[in-house]
């Protein structure tokens, strides 16, 4: 791509918003997601000239740009860009920013602002995104003049990609964007007090190296930074000469391939057993650019305690922030792996690498073989992953929302090259998959990309569904969609609803199986008159996904109730002779026994419940718990017919 300076025309008067967007040119900025407004409309303006240079992709939510721009950067190491109009538009891209900065993702997002004179006036559309988004950004500015934007483009992209990467904000005043500007730009490589790449010390690489020469059994702890210092290749030098096993965090996934001998798995609390358990056992902990966060230590009172601890970390504020350290590397793994690899000795751990391998064989046998291979009818998300992993001969791009789906890709999914997993880690945003799967196929243009994605996180930005198809962006999407949101507890709210809504009581509500998996049957009890029971099967029928509602009256049906009655074991022995003739003369019976207390079971109708009630209160009952009312109907019905209806509708 050409730029300004190599074509040697004199400086260019231009508006504010075209010196932003020579500026993006400059920047070589391929894609530029975004959503207009008014306050932004002069760059949308100047955006028009631009079209065979740079592409923008209209989403249809701002939230759904930053996350498409997160995606973007994370597979290609570029930054990646939005623009959002003011006020509400700034503000829908809060929760992407917040996710970039936790997930240290370089994203520059530009929005506008109302003009210079309305600042502070609470104008139509304003919002002082500034100060909402300062502690969601690694930088954030305002720009009142035309002449501050090229300074303010070039600071922006030099701050977001270096360093630990994270997410800028730039708010551009209209009036800014319309005035007159003489255009220059220059790159630039440092920003005063801002030291974006630490120089290591050689003491500390030499304190590191005897920890690891004299260690027995040592555990490497792989994060994201290796992949954002593009420090692989490094990673494997280092892990290959010393034989040292490694396990990697959610975000450090794929920067070792799946297969190499020395990866040995997920760390944290969704993670595998192998290196979670060892971890506690280890003398060592290698930590290479990751941040000892909670899901990885569980309780810090009780983390590897008996192991001394390197940390191989960018950014001065983790080191100590959550593990004590004995020594500190500061500075980019890129620079200090290979320092550090010079260093260490040549070694086999071979016992120690043993241990992992005997408790993987456990996890296989008590976990990974049923997720994989389950013995009960339907699909897991393990095998479904695992499915999708193999049809792509482990090669794709897999991205993922948040939740039970998210564990089960990182454990199930394998890969072969690095920047192949893209997840929201540190702030676990539903919604970010579907729009981060568009920017990740557009910066991976030949790779196969895969958004697994929970049912109610594909609810939150499902509107970028028509963004896809629009740019016929060539994403695979898979919804594992686990009834979470839709399970029995949510469906009797439902239910209760309808009827607290028109005031009626409902008696009793129970819940059985059917006999298909998934369908339930529900028998509700209230008191209404039979056009009342009318309607309302039509409102359940119209507002809840029912196969048949049926009504009866009492001489309709057989129903029972069961009641459960807990009486002191001392107050039985005292009256036995007479605890036991009520129990016969009321077909109750004794359905536990211990030495504090005797558990009485009685089924029936509710008079009669309530009728030993009476009989046993004098004995001082402990508990008393009765159940809803199950039912069935006295006329027969299509046995067959009406499994044949349920089926269908089961699919």
């Amino acid at each position: 791509m050409e730029t300004v300076k190599e074509r040697n025309q004199p400086l260019v008067k231009t508006t504010g918003a075209d010196a932003l967007m020579r500026c993006l040119y400059e920047e070589r900025v391929e894609y530029i997601f975004g959503y207009p407004g008014g306050a932004i409309m002069p760059i949308y303006d100047a955006l028009y000239h631009y079209v065979e240079k740079v592409t923008h992709i209209l989403t249809r939510h701002e939230q759904g740009s930053i996350h498409a721009a997160q995606g973007y950067a994370r597979v290609t190491g570029k930054v990646g860009v939005c623009f959002a109009t003011s006020g509400p538009g700034a503000t829908n891209l809060i929760t992407g920013l917040a996710d970039a900065m936790s997930d240290s993702t370089p994203v520059v997002c530009i929005t506008g602002q109302v003009a210079q004179h309305l600042i502070g006036t609470d104008a139509f559309q304003e919002t002082d995104v500034i100060g909402i988004s300062m502690p969601a950004t690694k930088w954030n500015v305002q720009v009142v003049k035309a002449s501050d934007i090229p300074l303010a483009v070039a600071k922006a992209f030099f701050i977001a990609k270096s360093g630990r990467p994270g997410p800028v904000l730039i708010d551009i005043a209209r009036s800014a964007q319309i005035s007159e500007v003489e255009f220059k730009y220059e790159k630039i490589s440092r920003v005063r007090s801002y030291v974006n790449r630490p120089k290591p010390r050689l003491d500390k690489i030499a304190e590191a190296a005897l920890l690891i020469n004299e260690s027995k059994k040592p555990l490497a702890l792989v994060g994201q930074g290796v992949i954002l210092g593009n420090a692989e290749k490094e990673l494997r030098t280092f892990l290959e000469k010393t034989n040292i096993p490694a396990a990697w965090t959610l975000l450090g996934l794929s920067a070792l391939p799946s297969d190499h001998k020395l990866n040995v798995g997920m760390l944290g609390m969704h993670g595998n057993y192998s290196p979670n358990k060892l971890t506690n056992e280890a003398d060592l902990i290698i930590g290479i650019g990751m941040r000892f966060d909670d899901r990885v230590t569980g309780d810090l009172t009780k983390y590897a305690k008996q192991a001394k601890v390197i940390h191989l970390e960018i950014d001065k504020g983790e080191i100590d922030k959550n593990v004590k350290t004995t020594v500190a590397v500061l500075g980019d793994v890129k620079d200090t792996l290979p320092l550090l690899t010079e260093k260490v000795k040549s070694n086999s751990h071979t016992d120690w690498i043993n241990q992992f391998k005997e408790l993987d064989k456990l996890e296989y046998e008590k976990v990974i073989r049923n997720d994989l291979k389950p013995s009960k009818p339907g699909l897991t998300m393990g095998e479904v992953v695992n499915a999708l992993s193999e049809k792509t001969n482990h090669d794709a791009i897999l991205v993922t929302d948040v939740g039970q789906h998210q564990m089960a890709g990182a454990r199930y999914f394998k890969f072969k090259h690095s920047r192949s997993n893209v997840t929201s880690g540190g702030l676990g945003t539903m919604g970010y998959a579907l729009p981060a799967a568009m920017g990740a196929k557009l910066g991976a243009p030949n790779r196969e990309v895969i958004a697994v994605i929970g049912d109610g996180g594909f609810q939150m930005t499902l509107q970028e569904l028509a963004t896809i198809e629009q740019c016929q962006i060539a994403v695979k999407i898979v919804i594992l969609n686990n009834n979470f949101l839709e399970d029995v507890a949510g469906i009797l709210n439902r239910v209760a609803l309808i009827f607290t809504r028109r005031g009626i009581n409902i008696h009793s509500l129970t819940v059985s199986p059917t006999e298909l998996k998934g369908v339930s049957r529900y028998t509700i009890v209230i008191s209404v008159t039979e056009d009342a029971v009318k309607k309302l099967v039509k409102q359940i029928e119209r507002q809840i996904d029912v196969i048949r509602a049926l009504y009866f009256a009492n001489d309709e049906m057989i129903h029972q109730q069961l009641a459960l009655y807990k009486l002191g074991n001392e107050m039985m022995s005292k009256n036995s002779m007479e605890i036991e003739k009520i129990i016969r003369e009321t077909n109750a019976r004794i359905l536990s026994i211990s030495p504090e207390y005797v558990v009485i079971e009685k089924s029936g109708y509710e008079d009669a419940i309530y009728f030993l009630y009476d009989k046993l209160k004098p004995f001082h009952i402990l508990e008393f718990v009765k159940s809803g009312r199950i039912a069935v109907m006295k006329r027969n019905i299509d046995a067959a017919l009406f499994l044949k209806e349920l089926d269908d509708a089961h699919g």
